[in-house]
């Protein structure tokens, strides 16, 4: 036996699909359709939905997920449909998965299986690759065990000692070898990342994160003239890509797209990507795209929190940005959503209605972390002169002997860059500060 991550082994493309889907006390189904978003799931994998089946249940099956009734109608219904693959909307363990191929002679896939087969599809640069990579061998690894743990019964003992233990042995060791090689590869890969996002420190920085399929990549374009691409299907965009964006009375303003989220990402897809997902730690200001024509986009509106206080990000600046307002039946539910999120705007990244106030509440948002200051420095500090002609809008200037001062106005989180020896700052509404020698802030 050899191990095989290739993207054909997990693929589903062209295969008549089964649905599956079981709600459980603490993962109830969203929307009056549980199959909806698995739907289209499959569907972006490439498989072709021929049926469905759901349950709900106080506690999952040990040994097949779904009950003994259930899995005879799920065997009845693969027969008649003949289908050649289960997908099922929840996790399951090897042994369950292995039940399952058993009962029903069909492939069965959980939704982190399926999940990470669209993101090997989608994965376009070296990058993305190496992430899904190590993302499929971190969720196959365990699986694998389970396939050989037949052997770990009797291991040692007599007649089990040749060529099927030695095997087991080597697809581990050559798993566990292929993960240490990723990780290593990856780690370079997030340390020139995270080098090049650091180095942005002094821009306007803004990331755009959302629910898969809320129109991100759309809004990029719109507001950039971007031309990146634009499919109505789900994880259409894996790379992160930033743009400039030119803002009134901003100037340049740094604009990333990300990836989509969606609700039960596996945790170690989002370990895989910390590398592109360094943008939205990095920002400034997050948009929150959602899909407002979507009936359940207030529980999309969660599941992105969740991955966002996961990833740390759940406390920066956020604007809401309720997508595709031109689609909904009823006008009056962008209302609903915004009296349940004061911050936000409603626009449709499509026709471009409601982009002039969203750049006004960017700006806004960015602008309010300004300072207005009056500075006093040696007329000899050429490097805290430079620096405020390049990242502060000098208001007025005058010379008073051999020292400088000027009132300009500064981002809030440029401040301590000046905040120097010999320097003397005083905020238009607060006292002077003097920062001698000993009272200096270490601002490198």
């Amino acid at each position: 036996m050899t191990f095989d991550t290739s993207r054909d082994k997990l693929s589903v493309l062209t295969e008549k699909a089964i649905l599956v889907s079981v709600a459980l006390p603490n993962r109830p189904w969203v929307g009056k359709d549980p199959l909806e978003e698995l739907r289209g799931l499959a569907s972006t994998a490439g498989a072709q939905v021929v049926g469905g089946l759901t349950q709900q249940r106080r506690q999952i099956h040990p040994g097949s997920y779904i009950g003994r009734g259930k899995l005879g109608e799920l065997i009845e219904l693969v027969e008649a449909s003949d289908a050649n693959v289960v997908i099922f909307d929840n996790d399951l363990t090897p042994g369950q998965v292995k039940t399952l191929e058993k009962a029903t002679e069909a492939k069965v896939i959980d939704r982190s299986e399926l999940i990470l087969d669209i993101f090997a599809t989608r994965a376009r640069t070296t990058e993305s690759r190496l992430q899904v990579e190590l993302a499929q061998l971190e969720y196959a690894l365990p699986r694998l065990r389970q396939m050989w743990s037949h052997l770990g019964k009797h291991a040692g003992g007599i007649g089990t000692r040749g060529p099927g233990e030695t095997q087991l042995e080597d697809d581990r060791r050559l798993v566990d070898s292929k993960i240490r090689d990723l990780k290593g590869r990856l780690h370079e890969v997030q340390a020139r990342k995270e080098r090049e996002v650091k180095s942005r420190g002094n821009e306007y920085t803004v990331s755009l994160v959302g629910y898969t399929n809320a129109g991100k990549s759309t809004l990029m374009n719109q507001l950039t003239g971007a031309g990146v691409l634009t499919e109505n299907k789900l994880f259409s965009t894996l790379d992160t890509r930033t743009r400039q964006w030119h803002l009134k009375d901003l100037g340049k303003v740094l604009l990333s797209d990300t990836v989509g989220f969606i609700r039960d990402l596996p945790h170690h897809l989002i370990a895989s990507f910390k590398a592109t997902l360094e943008e939205v730690r990095q920002a400034r200001l997050l948009l929150h795209v959602v899909d407002a024509s979507n009936e359940y986009a207030e529980s999309q509106i969660q599941a992105v929190s969740a991955v966002l206080k996961e990833m740390g990000c759940d406390t920066k600046p956020m604007l809401l940005v309720l997508n595709k307002i031109d689609r909904l039946a009823e006008p009056s539910l962008v209302q609903v959503l915004q009296r349940h999120h004061p911050q936000s705007v409603g626009i449709s990244a499509g026709t471009g209605q409601g982009i002039d106030e969203l750049r006004e509440s960017v700006v806004g948002m960015l602008s309010s972390r300004f300072l207005r200051v009056r500075i006093d420095v040696d007329a000899g500090n050429g490097k805290i002169l430079a620096y405020l002609a390049a990242h502060a809008e000098i208001l007025r200037q005058e010379f008073i002997e051999d020292r400088v001062r000027l009132e300009v106005s500064l981002p809030r989180h440029l401040l301590h860059h000046i905040e120097t020896p010999g320097v003397t700052i005083e905020r238009l509404d607060e006292r002077a500060i003097e920062l001698d020698q000993g009272e200096a802030t270490d601002a490198e």
